[in-house]
């Protein structure tokens, strides 16, 4: 393996789900555990990846829902599966009002926990005939048995088009949802911060601009071309992967207001204007789509590149460095996300139109990680 050193819930009372149904392998985070005192550790994967599901259609995102259960989109179907655990599919909902095609459909998922008399809720971004949206929908029933309401658009009018339509959402460290929008296109939106092209945006869960953003719309961040992955460290600290154009791909820190300069700039370019990115890499080599951060190492998935991507130490200071992993191996890998036992879980996208699909692609993945160093 190459490594290179690049630039410097309060939820309805759960019941025993049918005997028929097989129990779920994804339990539920403990909730006694407290922030770490000492900076964590760095991980590598430590271990061959495991298939732990197998025949996903075009999968985009995987959502571990707290309360146990594991839930995956797929861009173009419109579908959201679960993963149960014996490694069989099984529908929980599937999104009205998707309209596939190119890059857009169905694309990410985040989870809210009950609120007062309301939720919980999963929250889905999408491509629709107009636009690109975020919805929610009310989540019931028990891991091996999720049930998934009808859509509430709580977000509209994200441009849409045939690709850099961005599409990943999580809920942040301060409670807010954050979406990331490509420039659908049109790339001087990208610097207007009045457009939803080409931004991160930040929302309370009902849709409207949070409290505290820079431009008192739902803009935090701008200049972006098309990001796929967002992620916070543990000191709160959000970072960003990002599609360049013929050049470089990027991962970014990102601060509010802050202007990561396209369509004027792609990759580092020294200029006071924009903010650099703290690494970057050959779109050949790239194509990021999701993030994760486990203890202190960031992971990329990398669709073009066909790998996965570790960068550590994932902080705010210090010099980068990272690492890949099973390159060309599993084809594209389009997200990644913690697994519960301190794992790495991904998924393979092989059969969005782009890679050559294997029998029985696409397939969800665990791999072991360990601390070095």
């Amino acid at each position: 393996m190459a490594a290179a050193v690049l630039l410097a819930a309060c939820t309805p009372e759960p019941v025993a789900p049918p005997a028929s149904v097989a129990p779920s392998p994804f339990p539920s985070p403990d909730p006694s555990a407290t922030a770490p005192v000492e900076p964590p550790p760095v991980l590598l994967p430590a271990s061959e990846p495991e298939v732990l599901a197998s025949g996903l259609a075009a999968p985009w995102s995987i959502l571990r829902v707290p309360v146990g259960g594991v839930l995956v989109s797929e861009r173009d179907s419109g579908r959201i599966v679960e993963v149960l655990g014996d490694g069989s599919l099984r529908v929980a909902g599937e999104v009205a009002g998707v309209v596939a095609g190119g890059e857009g459909g169905l694309m990410g998922l985040a989870y809210l926990p009950s609120t007062g008399e309301r939720g919980p809720f999963v929250y889905a971004y999408h491509t629709a005939a107009s636009d690109n949206r975020i919805v929610r929908m009310p989540l019931t029933g028990v891991p091996g048995a999720l049930e998934l309401g009808a859509p509430e658009p709580i977000l509209t009018g994200i441009p849409r088009a045939g690709n850099h339509n961005g599409g990943r959402i999580a809920f942040g460290p301060d409670g807010f949802l954050y979406a990331t929008a490509g420039d659908a296109g049109d790339r001087d939106a990208a610097q207007d911060p009045s457009s939803l092209s080409g931004k991160i945006l930040r929302m309370t869960p009902e849709g409207e601009a949070a409290p505290g953003n820079p431009f008192d719309n739902l803009t935090w961040s701008l200049g972006h071309r098309n990001p796929q992955g967002i992620a916070w460290d543990a000191s709160g600290g959000m970072w960003a992967a990002e599609f360049g154009q013929n050049t470089w791909d990027e991962l970014n820190r990102i601060e509010a207001g802050a202007d990561y300069g396209w369509p004027v700039v792609e990759g580092a370019a020294d200029d006071p204007r924009f903010v650099n990115p703290v690494m970057q890499w050959p779109t050949s080599e790239a194509s990021p789509s999701g993030l994760a951060i486990v203890g202190d190492t960031l992971f990329l998935a990398a669709l073009r590149g066909q790998r996965i991507w570790s960068v550590a130490p994932a902080t705010a200071g210090g010099e980068l460095a990272a690492a890949e992993w099973f390159p060309h191996e599993l084809g594209r890998i389009r997200d990644v996300t913690a697994g519960p036992d301190g794992s790495l879980w991904f998924i393979g996208n092989n059969t969005d139109g782009r890679g050559s699909p294997r029998e029985g692609d696409d397939r969800l993945f665990r791999v072991r990680l360990e601390p070095v160093g």
